[in-house]
């Protein structure tokens, strides 16, 4: 099969041998995977990272030993978990100390016409979702993971940042009841977010300070969280969404004298994932910049990092 292969800031696509069916999983033929952030992050040494990236995908079972998945069209939760450990037991498997994280640690990930996920991993998608809309379902997760953290319904919230997942935050937000402003520095970027009906503002060199309950900074910048901090009224709250390679220097001072609570947020669960996709109460078609087959990995990652750029799609051949 045709895998892409990152190492020391190289792209390359490679030919590679099927990966191994274990007792318990499926491997999945890739119809479409999307690159992200975390991806570029990646190639740039982020976890010092060698192997197959991707994450974000839609993908159609071609082997498992529970054949009712067999020609099923899924999307997979990316931790792996040992399943025994406290934290599994508890039902937080994402926290796992043992866990493998699909393309991102220690277990090959989407961009390849084949990967494997656990079946218990595996969520069906449904007929009505696309399958290039579906790549999104992991993100919008991620998104949804703030809704499991804070009660936002009629709270306002600022969301820093216009990039992929600051635009699917923003909807998400707004779908569950909370009052978004969105601050963005590209202009066609915040358009899609006001065709979706939330307020947006151009962020300029000043920003509003001491203004929101809740801030999430997803301007995957190492000055987003400062940003976020200066936003926030005191004893609110600020979501971390931001993956930036490398240390994020801030003065903790004004989080801890207006005693601001600040919360990681990372993977989420797919089904309010998929329910909204499916609704379309998130809005995702114009957030997909172009599509390339993955032999085209290189320019599709050159694409990707291209300032201005959204969501970028691999294809398997």
């Amino acid at each position: 099969m045709l895998a892409v292969h990152l190492q020391t800031g190289r792209v390359e696509v490679r030919r590679a041998p099927l990966p191994k069916l274990l007792p318990g999983f499926a491997r999945i033929r890739m119809l479409a995977a999307g690159i992200c952030s975390t991806d570029l992050e990646l190639r740039r040494g982020y976890y010092r990272f060698c192997g197959t990236p991707g994450h974000e995908f839609a993908g159609e079972v071609s082997e498992c030993e529970d054949r009712r998945w067999i020609g099923r069209r899924v999307a997979g939760e990316i931790n792996l978990a040992c399943g025994h450990c406290d934290w599994c037991k508890r039902k937080l498997g994402r926290h796992c100390p043992h866990r493998t994280v699909l393309g991102i640690v220690k277990h090959p990930g989407a961009f390849a016409e084949f990967l494997t996920l656990p079946i218990a991993n595996l969520h069906p998608i449904p007929d009505s979702i696309p399958t290039e809309h579906a790549v999104f379902i992991e993100p919008v997760a991620a998104a949804c993971e703030i809704i499991d953290q804070v009660e936002v319904r009629g709270r306002e919230a600022a969301v820093l940042g216009d990039g992929k997942l600051g635009l699917l935050i923003a909807q998400v937000l707004k779908a569950h009841g909370a009052r978004v402003h969105l601050f963005g520095r590209h202009r066609e970027k915040l358009q899609i977010a006001d065709r979706a009906g939330i307020s947006c503002e151009r962020a300029g060199k000043k920003l509003p300070e001491r203004a929101f309950p809740i801030v999430v900074d997803a301007t995957g910048s190492a000055g987003g969280l400062r940003s976020a901090i200066a936003m926030c009224i005191p004893r609110g709250t600020v979501i971390m969404k931001s993956t930036v390679h490398g240390l994020v220097p801030i003065d903790t001072a004004p989080a801890i004298v207006n005693e601001i609570t600040l919360i990681g947020s990372r993977c989420g669960r797919f089904e309010p994932a998929i329910r909204l996709l499916k609704s379309g109460k998130v809005r995702v078609a114009e957030m997909i910049a172009k599509t390339f087959l993955l032999d085209r990995a290189g320019k599709a990652f050159e694409r990707a990092e291209t300032k201005g750029v959204l969501k970028v799609l691999l294809q398997a051949p």
